[in-house]
This record gives C-alpha cells, sequence and structure tokens, in this order.
C-alpha cells in the first residue's frame, strides 16, 4: 500500500490513539479471517491511517489506554527552528540509509537482495548517474555525486520519502517494552511518541541519534523538559567539560542505577528514585558523533555502564528478524504487526 494513499487523519487529530480499541479491532480482524472467502471480502480489515494506527506497550508499562502516534506531523508540520539545525543528515548516514533501501516489487519476488539491488539502481538513474555495476558501485557513485546540492536533495527525498520500519523499546536484557510500526520513515519523532506514552519516564535512553531526539522530545514537552538536566547530557556543555570528556579525564557517576536513592527525588523512577533522564549514544554509534557537545552522551563516562550495558539490544532484535523480512513484506499491514 502505498504511503501517499493513506488516509488523512481529520483536521482535529491530536495524535492520540486508543491503544486497547485499535489492536481488539485487529484481533477481530484475525478472528474474522476463517469466516470470510477473503480480505477483500472482509468488513472488519484494518487499514492503516495515521489517526488509527497505535503501537503496542504493555498494559503496565504505558501510562494509559491512550497513546502517542504523531506520524501524519513528519511531513505535516514544520520543524522548530532549533530542531532543525540538530537534523543536517550527513553524507555518512544518508549513504547508510541507501544501503538499507528495498524497491516495492511483485509478490512473487522473493530475492531480497535483487529488491535492493534494484531500489539503488532506480535512485541513481533519478539521479542521472551511471546504474552499471555492483550494487557497492552505485552507493559510491552516489555518494560522490551528493556533493552536488541537487543530487543530494533528490537522494534525500527518495530515501526520507520511504515507508515503514519498526522503533522498538528494550531493557538491557533484550525485553521488548514497546514497538512502533511505522508508516512513514522512522525518526527520532516515532520514539519520542513511545518515551510520552510511558507509565515512566526511563533514566537514561540509549539511541543512535539521542541529540536529536533529546532536542525533539524537550521541544514538544517545553514545560516539563523530559530530558534533563543539562538537555539529556552528563554534564554541562562547557569548554572544560568537552575538553575532559574527550581526553577521558572525566566520570559521571550514577550511584542510583545500582542502587536506589533512600530519600527519592519528586517524580523519580520507582526503581531508581532519580528523576533525571539522559539521552546518550549506543556505542556502534558514537564514532559518528558531529556536535563536540555529543562527547558528554558517551555511555564510557558512566562508570555504572560502561562495559556493563549492552547497547545493541535492538540491532540484535533486528538482526534476528531480518530472515523473516520477506515474508513480513508479503503481509497484510495488520498480519505484519500480530506475527512480528
Amino acid at each position: 500500500m502505498p504511503v501517499s494513499s493513506i488516509e488523512q487523519p481529520s483536521p482535529d487529530y491530536d495524535g492520540k490513539v486508543n491503544v486497547e480499541e485499535f489492536w481488539e479491532s485487529v484481533s477481530l480482524e484475525m478472528v474474522s479471517r476463517g469466516l470470510v472467502p477473503s480480505n477483500r471480502q472482509n468488513p472488519f480489515v484494518v487499514q492503516p491511517s495515521f489517526h488509527n494506527w497505535a503501537p503496542w506497550i504493555g498494559p503496565q508499562t504505558r501510562g494509559s489506554d491512550v497513546v502517542l502516534n504523531t506520524e501524519y506531523n513528519k511531513i505535516h508540520q514544520s520543524r522548530h527552528p532549533n530542531e532543525a539545525a540538530e537534523f543536517l543528515i550527513t553524507e555518512e548516514r544518508l549513504t547508510d540509509e541507501i544501503l538499507k533501501l528495498k524497491a516495492v516489487v511483485p509478490k512473487l519476488c522473493a530475492a531480497a537482495h535483487w529488491c535492493a539491488m534494484e531500489a539503488v539502481r532506480s535512485l541513481c538513474k533519478e539521479c542521472g548517474i551511471d546504474s552499471k555495476g555492483s550494487r557497492m558501485d552505485l552507493v559510491m557513485r552516489l555518494r560522490k555525486e551528493m556533493q552536488d546540492r541537487s543530487t543530494y536533495d533528490k537522494v534525500f527525498s527518495k530515501v526520507w520519502g520511504a515507508s515503514g520500519g519498526w522503533a522498538v523499546f528494550t531493557c538491557p536484557c533484550a525485553i521488548v517494552y514497546g514497538v512502533k510500526f511505522n508508516l512513514r520513515a522512522e525518526s527520532p519523532r516515532d520514539f519520542s511518541d513511545l518515551l510520552l506514552s510511558m507509565k515512566h519516564f526511563p533514566n537514561v535512553t540509549l539511541y543512535y541519534f539521542a541529540r536529536g531526539l533529546a532536542t525533539h522530545t524537550n521541544i514538544r514537552e517545553p514545560e516539563s523538559l523530559p530530558f534533563s538536566p543539562h538537555e539529556g547530557r552528563l554534564m554541562d556543555a562547557t569548554e572544560e567539560n568537552i575538553r575532559l570528556a574527550s581526553a577521558g579525564h572525566v566520570k559521571v557517576s550514577l550511584p542510583w542505577l545500582a542502587s536506589k536513592k533512600p530519600v527519592p527525588d519528586e517524580g523519580g523512577h520507582p526503581l531508581t528514585g532519580s528523576s533525571e533522564h539522559y539521552a546518550l549514544y549506543d556505542r556502534f554509534h558514537e564514532a559518528n558523533i558531529k556536535d563536540k557537545k555529543d562527547v558528554l552522551r558517551k555511555i564510557e563516562l558512566v562508570p555504572e555502564l560502561c562495559g556493563w550495558v549492552n547497547s545493541q539490544c535492538a540491532e540484535q532484535l533486528f538482526s534476528g528478524m531480518r530472515k523473516n523480512n520477506h515474508f513480513l513484506n508479503m503481509m497484510t499491514s495488520s498480519s505484519h504487526t500480530v506475527y512480528f
């Protein structure tokens, strides 16, 4: 189903969805399939829409049965100036996303590699670049041409105009607490939706674009500033702190990660007693940081996390799911959410 054909929400849609009602309707569709000849004749089919498409968050984890899904705002709301400055996409990140591209192909096509190859080849043709050669040859040509602004814009619109993907929240022991089935390409907004829908905001959030997540979430909630202190950094972003952290000469202890605070903070997390909330980079992506202040978002600064926390749980989950990609993509949207 093309993203462009998804039903638009009403003008008064506030980005809130009743999660119980949504998953009840999906369950009804699954049961009704045994009673009708085909999906085409099934009156209970749940079609993707911006206003009736809910994430899964466990009943003990979410704040209420009403959760957030603000995907419609990805393309129909301009970014706050402070947020726009954080979302400059580097050529390196755009190249990584090109490598993940998948083409829309008939159901009879069972070769995932062929699908990806055709997506990159099609992008080369659109940019007027030679489309012959291996997939990596094509990606390298695109990267070279992206130095030209018009080509960069074409590639950006192609990649970020794509649909689909999963946004997942796990704990360090790989238990999934929430999953969002995206209609459009994943962004910090999706994880912010999940975080703001949870009963208790996590004290430490590990994400590949931690700066963007903290900025977006704080802009959405300016009165409470969910990521604080220091905008979710471990220290104030002074030149001295940045210098010390870059040289590896400073540590920031968070003792409440190991032992709950004897006197909990007001509004503190029930397991730690702390009301502090940090957005840090996972180990795999922290080498790609561009802003010098992001050195204050590294796991290695926290003795209670360094060498202990598994920051790759979500990547490992996706790696295990990758072998099922073809079969999941052949399903209807609602079946995809159930079998995930």
